[in-house]
């Protein structure tokens, strides 16, 4: 099983759209996929239809529930979720001071996701790097970075690097990057294409070969509570998403 955080401190690169969209389109190729939504605000779990929820997140972080009994079907093929909701705005404070709280979740996934019968998890990170986050981190094997290719976007990176390198150090040894997304990708615009060059000459081949271009039908698509495969399968956002899990896919290959 592969547990990937899906994280930028930034709003707006791309997270929530990666976590469900990379999520479908690995349901497409026979990928069992468990979504776990970090995220207070819910995107994810609005996007999948999810509009309540409830308090199963929290109690996961503050009463030691098991996070298997809050896995929800999906009516998109081979995925289910863990969803989100405002409740889980207050296990910041709840758990305030306590010790081990940054590590609750990486017990959880080592007693239990981790013998679930999934072959990914992907958790959409809050943009804060609070305690939910830092949970997140610990407890996955791999990151995937969605940047907004846009030159503001690369500024906060390198703190966020930083970031991962503390939590290797303190928590979690085996976290590594698994890749950089550029999203939002206008291939008309030169300022757009040479902010992904400069991804590509500073971090090489963790950058994914797939670019995640404008598209409105993408941007549609969770007003109608479908990824981009079933709201437009023909679409340049669903052959982009389609890219990008092969890719992803062709990872455990190298791996091998």
């Amino acid at each position: 099983m592969r547990s990937i955080a899906i994280i930028n401190q930034k709003g707006g690169s791309g997270k929530t759209t990666t976590t469900v969209n990379l999520a479908a389109a690995l349901g497409e190729r026979k990928r069992r996929v468990l979504v776990v939504d970090m995220d207070p605000q819910g995107s994810t779990s609005l996007w999948f239809g999810i509009r309540n929820g409830g308090k199963g997140l929290r109690k996961v972080f503050t009463e030691g529930e098991n996070m298997v009994h809050f896995v929800q079907k999906t009516d998109v093929p081979n995925v289910e979720i863990v969803a989100s909701s405002q409740w889980l705005a207050g296990v910041e404070k709840a758990l305030s001071g306590q010790p081990g709280a940054e590590i609750i979740l990486q017990r959880e996934f080592e007693d239990s996701i981790s013998q679930g019968p999934w072959d990914y998890v992907l958790m959409d990170c809050s943009p804060s790097l609070g305690i939910l986050t830092i949970n997140a981190l610990a407890a996955a094997n791999e990151i995937l970075v969605p940047v907004e290719a846009h030159v503001l976007a690369l500024y906060g990176f390198t703190h966020l690097l930083q970031v991962v390198g503390m939590i290797q150090e303190r928590l979690n040894p085996s976290l590594e990057i698994s890749g950089i997304l550029a999203c939002r990708v206008n291939e008309r615009n030169r300022l757009t294409k040479d902010v992904v060059e400069k991804l590509r000459k500073h971090f090489g081949q963790i950058v994914f070969n797939t670019m995640i271009r404008e598209n409105i039908r993408l941007a549609e698509a969770p007003s109608f509570g479908l990824p981009i495969t079933q709201y437009d399968t023909s679409s340049i956002g669903a052959a982009d998403y389609r890219s990008l899990a092969k890719e992803v896919i062709k990872q455990e290959k190298k791996e091998e």
